[in-house]
């Protein structure tokens, strides 16, 4: 059996490191007037992707479920935002390496979340 095959993605997990990996970026930044209000909005909508995942997980409903993806794709897309505002507003070459990862990865959790939203919706009648 291919190896690739038998990897399991426990999406929980990388939506956790993914919230650890911003917080620790977050308190290396520089805080001046323009960082401090990018940061407090990178903050919230980038932990908010990995909660409102497990809220999805426990979903009382199908509906609920796709409403709670949903929610996690959009935030992924807020943060990939903030981030990208942050990104222009550093000099420091390792926050920027950093910076440049963690958008890769929001931009791939949104492509994750646009798929399982996508998917969760197909055929059905919630919209």
């Amino acid at each position: 059996m291919n190896q690739f095959l038998s990897i399991k993605y426990d999406l929980e997990e990388r939506t956790a490191i993914f919230s650890e990996r911003l917080i620790e970026l977050c308190k290396k930044l520089p805080k001046s007037l323009i960082s401090i209000p990018l940061i407090n909005q990178l903050v919230r909508s980038g932990t908010s992707i990995g909660a409102n995942y497990r809220e999805a997980n426990g979903a009382s409903s199908r509906k609920d479920f796709g409403n709670k993806i949903y929610i996690c794709k959009k935030e992924a897309k807020e943060t990939y935002y903030w981030l990208r505002l942050l990104l222009k507003s550093c000099d420091n070459n390792v926050i920027l390496t950093q910076c440049q990862r963690l958008l890769k990865e929001t931009h791939e959790l949104s492509l994750i979340f646009s798929k399982i939203a996508s998917n969760t919706f197909k055929n059905s009648k919630i919209k």
